[in-house]
Formats: structure tokens, C-alpha cells, sequence
């Protein structure tokens, strides 16, 4: 596609929009390869792992990965439902390994297995323009590639790789049909604009007026999303999402920095540097993360926090990295970014990955958070993720007032997390409506239903209801947070507030003060544990997981009588949720009344409770 359309595509596709232009100097774009990794800055990677065990482990890991990738036949265009995702990320995680092994050992099957990956993805008949992350990545990808091994193509697969870029990556990106991304606020607008920016870098020479403009126009886009960070770094789409957008978000700055020597100040909007211990309060002493909302399993090794820890000079932020790397948690398989963590590490030592001596983390945000706990000692100290919020924004569960619990290294009260999409839109549900009515809270692992809450009348969440933290503690001997749930419940409840708190760093108590309003109401309590529940008793249960034994029991209540639930799928496009059980007790409550009781967690063989200390909220 000529200069001359490109431009008048840009010059339609900007109109109307309110950015102010961030100038770059387009004079400081580097000679090829730009992107990340600069020439010769392999000698630094290759010094370092020389001296450093673990991170020659690492090294070793992507090399032995891009050996077992040069025997895979070459990707293929594959949709999944109305997504291309799967072969775009796969795309990725093949060119940004074997282009990274190439400039690190100079061994020609991984050059040429790349360059084959990149001509064939350059062959497709289009990136799936409809579904624009699947265009981001593929972008990404195809940039890094045909960046990092210009040197070598032959200038047949330059002009068919930098022309796939330009006209399935860039052209579509210009389309208003195509580009609402740049309009967001959430990790699309992240992962597409990152992409978008490294397909603009790689080919600056064909393109340097349109590729100057979506470079400029990206810097101003971005911070749409990365507004969200603030003010202390809550993301407020939860794990999983946090390891995409930010993971993005990076090699945005990266690039910036690398080639224009600034990052125009996108590092220093509110929360961005603060993330880092968000992400890091997110995984429990059990190793599992807090993963509510659209969240999935535990992501290892995180190339991101890398960069964090070395633009705040803090290593104390990779205490949880500090752990993947000593039991070799890489996810070759699967993290795509993983090669960035060699470019960010900067070499440092495990020894200099000392734990924070922090024991609350809590972020203002609009889906609110706090993290308890009693250290960081995995398996031993008490971990408690606790979450206040609404279901009202991305990926987002109704799941106010939950909890995650780990003691003695076991996950007792757990989240089943996310279900894949692609199961749900194949039933033909419209999971993207956040409305009251939607779809999307009749799926069991997305409403109220099945998470660690409670549930009044049988209803679901309020889901425009957000419950904020009112009152919070790193009292060593009593540390607690207080979520005000009221807007969650209205009208049924007048008043709801629920506060968990880890007293003399041994036991634990979930502490619920519910007021109801004008007419009787029926409560019910419920954790979701993936332990065996034994023992059960009128106000008392014995769970057992892993060898460990957890006692359960309510205090403060004289008619209660606990039961569990099955968590079997209740829809037939509900998915399984073996090995797990919902406990609880349901309460009914006259009109206008008001009810106070504790629900504690502690060890079997542990210390008598004292009862003092089981104190109103408004005393905490």
C-alpha cells in the first residue's frame, strides 16, 4: 500500500479525536536491530549468564525450548470461534524464542526455523482484523522478527515480512472499524497499542510519516488505561489481566526508551511504579494466586516484575521470582514474554531477592482490594486475599466481600476463577453485557453463587454496587481490613460489613455485621474449599487437604447449623469444578434487625481462641 494512502487512511481515522501529539525525534530511530534489545547487547546477557547459575537455567530453558521448536511444522492460521489469539500467541512465543536464541548463539536452525514462522504468518490472508488483539500480537511478533534478524534476511523475505506488517498489521489498525482500542481503558487498549507501535518502529523505513503518527498518537492512547493504575497500583482487572497489560505496557516503555531515550513520562503516572507490589501481594503462601475475577492459574516466572524491580532499584519485589527461579518455573510453553526477562533482569542475584517485611497491601481503586498477612514464608505464614469492588468492570465476578485463605502452605478457601470464553460464546451466551440482566451472571463461576460471600435472598450481586474499604490495620498482632458491602445488597440489606483480620499471626476470623431492612431476609455464608470437609458439626467442621487439618466454626450465632453445597455445573455450559465444595449456613432474619457473627479459621492443633478478641467492627 503506497505512502499517499496510508497517510489519508491516519489523517480519517484521527479526526474527531481530542489526543494532544506527543512529538518524537524522529532522527534518534536506530539502525536495525531496535526493538528491545539494541546490537551487541547480547555480550551483557551472555556475561551474566556465565556467572549466575539461575539464570543460565533460564537461558538454557528458551534455547532447549527454540531446539523442540525447530521440529514443529510452521503454524498454521487456526481460528478458535471468532478468535485468531491462539495462533497469534503461539506466533509470538515461536518468533520472539528462536529470534532470541539466534542472537544469542548465532546457530543457524533457529535463524532459519524463524524466518520460516515469519514468512509463513506474513502468508495469511489476513491477521483477523475483527478480533484486534489477534492483529496486536501477531504484529508484535512478525516486528521483533523481522527486527532482530534483518541483518541476515534476504532482502525477498524483507519486502514480503515489512509489507504483511504494514498492510495486515498497520493498515487495519488506521480503520474506525477496527481501532475502538485506542478509545479504552482496559488491557486492550495496552496490547494493541504496543503492538501497532513495534510494527510502526519496524518498518519506519517505508513508512516514516503514518508510522511517526501512530507512534505519537499511541503515547497519548495509553494513558487512557494507565490511568486505572492509580493511585497506589490496584489493576483493576485482577492477576491474569495485570500479566497481560502490564507485561505490554513494558515493552511500550521499552521501546521508547531504548530507541527515543525517554518514555515521555508514562512511567511516572500514578500507580504505574507501585504496581509491582500488587502484583507480587497477589500470590499466597500456598503459591497459588488470589486470582478473582477473569483470572487463571499461577503465571510463573514474570519478566515484568524485572523491570520494575530495576527502575526502583528494589529487589525485594522478587521475592515470588525469587522462588520460580530456584524450581525452574519458566512456563516455556506458555510465556510467550519469557526471553524479556533475560533483557530486564540486569542480572541480578538471588541472594539480593530478599521478601518484603510488609504484612498489608491494599490499593484505592474502582474494584478495591486488600492483602493480609502474617509473613511471607511459604508454607508456614498466613495468607488472606480479601476483595471489595464491583462486578461493573472488566472482567469482573460478583464476588464483593470474598476471600482467599492459606495457613500451614494449604489453599482452604479458594476461588475456581475464570471460565474460558470461548466455551461460553459457543453456547451462544452474551458474556460481554455487564448489565444486571446479562447473561453473563448466569454462569455459576461469575455470579455470587460460587464465590466466598454472601448471598441474600438467593439473589444476585447488585453489580453496579461497590464495596470500599472503610477501615484497615498492619498491626502485627491484628492485621485487618473492614469492606462496607452495603451497595452490594441494596435493597434487601440496610447495612452489610464484612472485616477479616489475621489476630496474633495464628488464627483468623471473617467478622459479618448485617442490618436488614424493612422486610425478613435470608442469608447465606459460604466459602468455596477445595479441602475435605469432615466433622461436621451444628457450628463446627474439620477440613483436611495435603496431610493438614483446619478447624472451622462460628461464633456468635446459637441457631446456626452448617451444611455444604455441590459445586457440580448447575447450566450445561457450566464448567466442571471437581474436587471442590461449597461450606456454609444459611440465616433468616427478621425485618429491621441487625446480626453479628464471626466465622474463624485455625490450626487443629492450634491455640484456644480468645473470645475478647472477637470484637464489633466498630472496635477494630
Amino acid at each position: 500500500m503506497s505512502m499517499r494512502i496510508l497517510t489519508l487512511i491516519f489523517t480519517i481515522f484521527t479526526t474527531g479525536f481530542a489526543f494532544a501529539q506527543q512529538q518524537i525525534d524522529v532522527a534518534k530511530v536506530k539502525e536495525h536491530p531496535r526493538l528491545l534489545l539494541l546490537a551487541n547487547e547480547e555480550s551483557k546477557i551472555k556475561s551474566e549468564i556465565k556467572n549466575d547459575k539461575a539464570w543460565a537455567d533460564v537461558n538454557d530453558a528458551i534455547i532447549q525450548e527454540c531446539t523442540a521448536i525447530t521440529q514443529l511444522p510452521t503454524i498454521e492460521r487456526k481460528m478458535i470461534g471468532r478468535r485468531l489469539l491462539q495462533t497469534s500467541r503461539e506466533a509470538l512465543r515461536r518468533v520472539f524464542f528462536l529470534s532470541y536464541a539466534w542472537r544469542m548463539t548465532g546457530r543457524d536452525e533457529y535463524f532459519k526455523k524463524c524466518e520460516e514462522e515469519l514468512l509463513a504468518v506474513s502468508k495469511f490472508e489476513d491477521w483477523n482484523p475483527d478480533h484486534f488483539l489477534d492483529v496486536a500480537e501477531m504484529t508484535l511478533a512478525v516486528a521483533i522478527g523481522y527486527d532482530w534478524l534483518y541483518p541476515k534476511l534476504s532482502q525477498s523475505s524483507k519486502d514480503i515480512i515489512s509489507k504483511a506488517i504494514i498492510d495486515k498489521g498497520l493498515t487495519p489498525a488506521l480503520n474506525p472499524k477496527h481501532n475502538g482500542w485506542q478509545r479504552g481503558k482496559n488491557n486492550w487498549n495496552q496490547v494493541c497499542n504496543t503492538g501497532i507501535t513495534f510494527g510502526a518502529l519496524a518498518v519506519f523505513e517505508q513508512q516514516p510519516v503514518v508510522a511517526t503518527q501512530i507512534i505519537e498518537k499511541a503515547i497519548q492512547s495509553i494513558k487512557l488505561p494507565m490511568a486505572a493504575y492509580g493511585p497506589e497500583g490496584n489493576y483493576v482487572e485482577g492477576y491474569s489481566y495485570w500479566a497481560y497489560g502490564t507485561s505490554f505496557n513494558l515493552f511500550f516503555i521499552s521501546a521508547l526508551e531504548k530507541i527515543f531515550d525517554t518514555d515521555f513520562g508514562l512511567a511516572k503516572e500514578p500507580g504505574f511504579l507501585q504496581t509491582a507490589s500488587f502484583y507480587q501481594n497477589l500470590i499466597g503462601t500456598s503459591g497459588i494466586p488470589f486470582n478473582y475475577g477473569d483470572a487463571g492459574g499461577n503465571e510463573g516466572l514474570q519478566p515484568a516484575m524485572f523491570w520494575f524491580a530495576d527502575k526502583l532499584k528494589d529487589n525485594s519485589l522478587l521475592s515470588i521470582e525469587k522462588e520460580y527461579l530456584q524450581t525452574s518455573k519458566y512456563n516455556v510453553k506458555t510465556n510467550r514474554l519469557l526471553p524479556a526477562a533475560m533483557i530486564w533482569g540486569k542480572g541480578v542475584k538471588l541472594n539480593e531477592m530478599i521478601a518484603p517485611k510488609t504484612n498489608l497491601w491494599f490499593g484505592r481503586s474502582e474494584n478495591e482490594i486488600a492483602v493480609l498477612r502474617s509473613g511471607w514464608e511459604r508454607g508456614k505464614d498466613i495468607y488472606v486475599g480479601f476483595k471489595g469492588g464491583t462486578a461493573s468492570v472488566g472482567h469482573a465476578h460478583m464476588d464483593a466481600g470474598s476471600f482467599v485463605l492459606d495457613m500451614d502452605g494449604v489453599r482452604w478457601a479458594s476461588e475456581l476463577g475464570m471460565q474460558q470464553y470461548n466455551s461460553l460464546e459457543s453456547a451462544g451466551l452474551s458474556i460481554w453485557d455487564m448489565s444486571q440482566k446479562s447473561q453473563r451472571w448466569q454462569v455459576f463461576r461469575l455470579n455470587n453463587h460460587s464465590h466466598n460471600t454472601l448471598t441474600v435472598n438467593g439473589k444476585l450481586h447488585n453489580m453496579v454496587g461497590n464495596a470500599k474499604l472503610v477501615s484497615k490495620s498492619d498491626d502485627a498482632n491484628n492485621t485487618r481490613a473492614v469492606f462496607d458491602l452495603s451497595p452490594v445488597f441494596q435493597p434487601d440489606l440496610q447495612q452489610a460489613q464484612r472485616g477479616i483480620a489475621i489476630i496474633d499471626k495464628t488464627y483468623v476470623t471473617v467478622r459479618d455485621e448485617i442490618s436488614t431492612a424493612d422486610k425478613e431476609a435470608v442469608v447465606r455464608w459460604a466459602m468455596l474449599t477445595p479441602a475435605k470437609v469432615e466433622n461436621l458439626k451444628a457450628k463446627e467442621a474439620t477440613l483436611t487437604s495435603k496431610g493438614k487439618q483446619l478447624k472451622f466454626y462460628v461464633e456468635g450465632l446459637e441457631e446456626v447449623k452448617l451444611q455444604t453445597w455441590s459445586t457440580d455445573p448447575p447450566q450445561s455450559y457450566d464448567a466442571p469444578n471437581p474436587g471442590t465444595t461449597l461450606l456454609g449456613f444459611e440465616l433468616k432474619l427478621p425485618a429491621n434487625s441487625k446480626r453479628s457473627f464471626n466465622v474463624v479459621f485455625v490450626n487443629a492443633d492450634g491455640k484456644i481462641v480468645d473470645k475478647a478478641k472477637l470484637k464489633s467492627l466498630s472496635n477494630w
